[in-house]
C-alpha cells in the first residue's frame, strides 16, 4: 500500500463529530481505565452521539463478549448495545470461517468471547486437541487461564492444524498496572511449535474489515491511545485517526513516530471529538500552531512562544515528522516537551 507520508497533524474547521459519521473507539485508555470512566469520556460521547455521530467500540480484548462490554459501558453512563461493540474475537471467527468447513470444530485457547464469536459463525468450540479440531484459535483468557491450555494448542498445531490469534498485544492494562497480554501467551505457543499464527486484531486488516462490515461506516474516525494498534490500524485501513493522550502514548513516543504511527489529529481526551482542530502551518524554518513555533535543530527540537500546551505539541510533531521523513525522528525533544509540561 502506497500512502503519502504524513508530516504534520491536520486541522479541521468542523468539530470532528460533525466531520465524520462514525467514531471507532478503542476502550482501555480511551473510554475507561481499570474499569472506571476516564475524565470527560461520558459527557463527550453523549454529546457526540446526540449530535448524530454513530459510536462503535473496537477492542482487541477477546475475553469479554459484546454483551458484557455493552453492559459495562451502559453502567458507566454510556448507553451501548451489543451491536455497537466489535471485538478481535469476532474478526478471528470470521477469518476462520472463511478457511474451514461450515460447522467445523475449533480448539479454543481463551475465554467466552471467543466461544460466542465462533458460534455466531456456525463453528463448534472444543476444548481438546483430541477433539479433531479444524483450527486452533488463541485469545486473551484472563489471569486464570491454565498453563495446560497452551499445551493443547501446541499438540494440535504440531499435527498441522492451522493456528489463529485474536491479537498479539504483548501487554494489557489492568487496575493494578500493566499485565501480560495475549501476545505474550502467543509467544509461548510459538516457541513450543515454531509455527506462526494468522492474526485478526488491530492493527491488521481483518479487524478493520470486521469493523466496517458491522458498522457500515462511510467516513470513520479511529480514536485510540496506542500508536502500534489503533493508529497503525487506521493507517492500514486508510482512514483518519485521533490520538488521545489518556492512555499509553506520551509526547516523546508521538514525536518519534514513524509514518504508520502518525495520527491525523492529536488531542488531550475525548473532548477533542467536539471541537475543530487547529491548523499547523509553516513559519520560516519551522512550524506554528497557536502561539507556538517549533523547529528541528541539529541535535534537538526547539520550541518558542507560549499558549496551549497541545498546540505546542502539534507544532513539535510537524517539526519532528518533517525532519524524520519516512523514518523515526531521533532528535531530542525532552526540553521542549518539559516546557509544555508533557
Amino acid at each position: 500500500m502506497s500512502q503519502t507520508v504524513r508530516t504534520r497533524p491536520d486541522g479541521s474547521g468542523q468539530a470532528l463529530s460533525e466531520a465524520y459519521d462514525t467514531a471507532l473507539l478503542d476502550l482501555d485508555g480511551v473510554v475507561y481505565a481499570g474499569g472506571n470512566a476516564i475524565a470527560y469520556a461520558v459527557e463527550s460521547l453523549g454529546t457526540a452521539r446526540s449530535g448524530g455521530m454513530h459510536l462503535a467500540y473496537v477492542t482487541n480484548n477477546a475475553l469479554r463478549t459484546p454483551d458484557a462490554v455493552a453492559a459495562h459501558l451502559t453502567e458507566l453512563g454510556i448507553p451501548t448495545g451489543a451491536s455497537d461493540v466489535i471485538t478481535s474475537a469476532q474478526a478471528a471467527a470470521r477469518l476462520i470461517s472463511e478457511q474451514v468447513p461450515a460447522g467445523a470444530r475449533v480448539l479454543v485457547i481463551g475465554g467466552e468471547g471467543l466461544r460466542v464469536a465462533l458460534r455466531e459463525r456456525g463453528l463448534e468450540p472444543v476444548e481438546s486437541a483430541d477433539d479433531d479440531p479444524a483450527a486452533v484459535v488463541q485469545g486473551f483468557g484472563g489471569a486464570d487461564l491454565p498453563w495446560g491450555r497452551f499445551a493443547e494448542a501446541s499438540y494440535a498445531i504440531a499435527r498441522g492444524v492451522p493456528w489463529f490469534a485474536s491479537n498479539t498485544d504483548l501487554t494489557i492494562p489492568s487496575a493494578r498496572g500493566i499485565a501480560p497480554g495475549n501476545g505474550a501467551a502467543v509467544e509461548v505457543v510459538r516457541i513450543a511449535t515454531g509455527a506462526e499464527p494468522q492474526v485478526a486484531g488491530k492493527p491488521l486488516p481483518p479487524m478493520h474489515r470486521e469493523t466496517i462490515l458491522r458498522t457500515g461506516a462511510k467516513r470513520p474516525l479511529v480514536v485510540g491511545d496506542r500508536l502500534d494498534t489503533d493508529i497503525e490500524g487506521a493507517f492500514n485501513g486508510e482512514v483518519d485517526s485521533l490520538l488521545v493522550l489518556t492512555g499509553v502514548t506520551d509526547g516523546a513516543q508521538l514525536l518519534a513516530a514513524p509514518p504508520q504511527h502518525r495520527p491525523t489529529y492529536v488531542d488531550a481526551d475525548l473532548r477533542g471529538l467536539l471541537t475543530g482542530q487547529p491548523d499547523v502551518v509553516e513559519a520560516g524554518d519551522g512550524f506554528r500552531c497557536g502561539g507556538w513555533t517549533a523547529m528541528a535543530g541539529r541535535e534537538r527540537l526547539e520550541l518558542e512562544g507560549d499558549g496551549e500546551a497541545l498546540d505546542g505539541l502539534r507544532a513539535l510533531c510537524a517539526a519532528a515528522w518533517t525532519a524524520a521523513g519516512d523514518g523515526a525522528c531521533e532528535l531530542d525533544g525532552g526540553k521542549a516537551l518539559a516546557r509544555l509540561g508533557l
